[in-house]
Order: structure tokens, then sequence, then C-alpha cells
């Protein structure tokens, strides 16, 4: 069985996953992926990982070709995602108009479910805006970390808590079943990444790799970009 193998973030796994049969349609090819936090992605590949495309934040993508482990002439950006608030699908929606009211949608919160808070991007931003909001130490025991966002968001939607609340990328909300997406975060406590893509430079199958970064930029994938949370 052929199979492209791919280092990711977790925010583009909505989005391979639904190009899936397209891809293999065109190439013959199945897709192997691992998606998680983009520091433990990057280190994989430092440290030899075998895989053909890598999946990741714009700045580290471009990072990982100064230390050419990525081909440069293969980048391409896929799209921007955004940081967002998430709760249970049956939940009532939370929102935050500004600092004030995300402040506030935090406290009331008894557990808060998020990334790995210093190797996620989602993970890395809510630990800054918990500070910057002056709230880290008093919901530090609220806090629910886990080794990314898809695992979070799984855990959110199984959680027994009264008022559980989700922070994460909002690609990796959409494609969890049980919770949904509650709003973004207000401005000056927003994040939106460029996540970029690049076919590595020791992959076994270059060729369908630039195929499938083809595939996940094109027109025609546009409208999947949309559905899976990429702006």
């Amino acid at each position: 069985m052929s199979e492209l193998t791919i280092l990711s973030g977790g925010a583009a796994h909505g989005l391979v996953a639904s190009l899936a049969a397209d891809f293999k349609a065109r190439t013959g090819f199945d897709i192997r992926g691992e998606f998680g936090a983009v520091g433990g992605m990057a280190d994989k590949l430092r440290n030899g990982t075998a895989a053909d495309l890598i999946i990741l934040t714009s700045a580290l993508l471009n990072t990982l070709a100064g230390e050419k482990l990525i081909i440069p002439a293969s980048i391409k950006d896929v799209g921007v995602v955004e940081t967002a608030l998430a709760v249970r699908s049956s939940d009532p929606q939370v929102t935050a108009q500004d600092a004030g009211t995300l402040r506030t949608a935090f406290l009331a919160a008894d557990a808060i479910f998020v990334p790995d808070t210093t190797a996620s991007t989602a993970g890395i931003h809510v630990a800054k805006v918990l500070t910057q909001l002056g709230i880290a130490d008093e919901v530090a025991l609220r806090l629910k970390i886990y080794p990314n966002g898809a695992t979070a968001m799984g855990q959110l939607a199984v959680s027994s808590a009264k008022r559980p609340i989700g922070c994460t990328q909002s690609t990796e909300i959409i494609a969890t079943k049980g919770v949904k997406l509650s709003g973004s975060l207000p401005k000056g406590s927003d994040l939106a990444t460029t996540y970029t893509a690049g076919v590595a430079a020791r992959a076994a199958h270059a060729r369908e790799a630039q195929a499938l970064i083809d595939l996940l930029t094109s027109t025609a994938a546009k409208d999947a970009r949309g559905r899976a949370g990429f702006l």
C-alpha cells in the first residue's frame, strides 16, 4: 500500500482528512498523518522522523527550511486559522466582546480545556492571554492541559464539569464531535495564525507530497478550507 506521511499541526487535521479520498483518487496514495502541537512536530522532523509533507505555522516552517529540512521551492500557505472559544454542543454559547468579558468568561468556567501551553500555537497564546488578563494564578487549577487541541476538545466534549470552556484553534473545534465553535477571541486577545505546507528535504515521495500541497491550496479546495475553519 502506498502512503504519504505527514507531520502537521493539529489545525490542518480536518482539512487533510476531508481531501484524503480525492487525493487517493488522483495519486493512488493513502495519507498517514501525525497531527499535534507544532513545536513537537518540528522536533520530530529535526530528530529524524520520516515524513514527506510538513504543515506547520508559517514562521516555524520557514525556520525548518533555513535548517535545510524543507525544500524552499515547495512552500505554500494553506490559510489562516483563528484561536477561538469552544463549549460542549449542548451548552449555551460563550462569547467575549472585549478583554473584560473574556476575563469574566474564563473566571466563570470551572474547567478550561487547552492544548500544550509550551509547544502548541494556541496553548502558548492562551497562557499569554490569561497572564495579560491578570487571572493566570486564579485559574491555574482549572486548566486541563492536553498534548494538542484535538485531544483537549475531545475531553471537553465528555467533560462532567458544570461550566467547562475550551480555547484552541477553530479548525480543531470544528473537527471535534460534541463541541461547537463559540466565538472568536476579542481584539487585543486574538490570534490569527498562517499555516504553511512544504515538502520535507528527505521525503520518500516528494512528487506526491507536492501534489497534496497543490490540492490543499487549490481554488477547487476553497470551500473545503472554509468548512474546516480556514479563513
